[in-house]
């Protein structure tokens, strides 16, 4: 008896798990850039360049030649590529080989959200850039960096090496220090919503019914805090952990954000917050809660591989 061979043109292509890595890698990294890129239209006084949504004006498509139309413009059209990555990772998830449930739901998180950054900056653009509504808009920027970055981390558990004992106080230690980097990024917002950088050349632009001096002090106060945590989480993961496992590197990295942020912060305070540095400070923020979340992943890495994975190792 003889068996026909598959026909490759109709046989399912599969993604590998380093393909699937890759396309994760792409999918943050994008994110990343548009938390960035949105941050220059607000502190180019760029956020009513393109007055209406999802045109660009009532009767235009695309701006006029004018630089903040086609700043707030270029950012809407970053969000395209996006969802083109997002879409990826969903699509990654169901082709790779083997298919993995948590990867799946992982990346449906993505589209959700890109979704819910859509609607919502409209409605910010229509609500005349409501302060509330765009410390908002980044507070769904950072939970779809968090979905973003725990995708990419359990896409990459085949190429990681196995989960070792941590020791409680690590875990603890790394549990404290994201809720503290949860405040820190919610104080910052309420600075920056009070400051004078509203988003738009156009007057009145309202601001959160705060002083800067006040919540400055609130979130310097936290800052404090959370520095004394690094310095304890980094001493313990020092003696604890072997060197050369990724907690180590993460650590290092930790240690150079939180300098390089604080040393942002401080500056811009002292010298009347300039745009090129509180563009810095919102990228460096973006960059700590990268790290904290990785921390507190590889110290609560626990679960074995699925059978799935574990079969397709052997």
């Amino acid at each position: 008896m003889t068996v026909d061979a598959p026909d490759l043109r109709t046989a399912p292509r599969r993604l590998s798990p380093d393909a699937y890595l890759r396309i994760c890698r792409v999918a943050l990294v994008l994110l990343v850039g548009i938390v960035i890129t949105g941050a220059a239209v607000r502190l180019t006084g760029s956020g009513l360049g393109c007055s209406d949504w999802p045109t660009c004006e009532q009767d235009r498509f695309v701006p006029e030649a004018e630089i903040h139309g086609w700043i707030e413009f270029g950012n809407r059209l970053i969000t395209g590529l996006v969802s083109i990555a997002v879409i990826a990772a969903v699509l990654g998830s169901l082709a790779r080989s083997p298919r993995r449930s948590d990867l799946v739901s992982w990346s449906w998180g993505l589209v959700v959200g890109v979704v819910g950054q859509v609607v919502l900056g409209g409605i910010v653009v229509l609500s005349h850039l409501n302060p509330w509504l765009v410390l908002g808009h980044f507070a769904l920027s950072m939970v779809l960096v968090f979905n973003a970055v725990v995708l990419h981390h359990r896409a990459g558990d085949h190429a990681r090496p196995g989960p070792r004992a941590i020791t409680p106080s690590v875990r603890r230690l790394t549990g404290l220090l994201t809720g503290l980097a949860v405040v820190v990024l919610a104080t910052g917002t309420l600075v920056t919503g009070t400051g004078p950088h509203a988003g738009s050349r156009e007057d009145p632009i309202a601001r959160l019914p705060f002083t800067v001096r006040e919540v400055a002090r609130v979130h310097g106060t936290t800052v404090v805090i959370t520095l004394i945590v690094v310095a304890a989480l980094t001493l313990a993961v020092r003696r604890h952990v072997p060197s050369g496992e990724p907690l180590q590197q993460a650590i290092r990295w930790l240690i150079a954000v939180v300098v390089a942020q604080s040393a942002i912060g401080w500056t811009q305070y002292f010298t009347g917050v300039p745009v090129v540095l509180v563009g810095l400070h919102v990228a460096g923020a973006t960059a700590l809660w990268m790290v904290v979340v990785k921390l507190r992943l590889l110290t609560t890495d626990f679960a074995s591989a699925t059978s799935d994975e574990s079969d397709a190792r052997q």
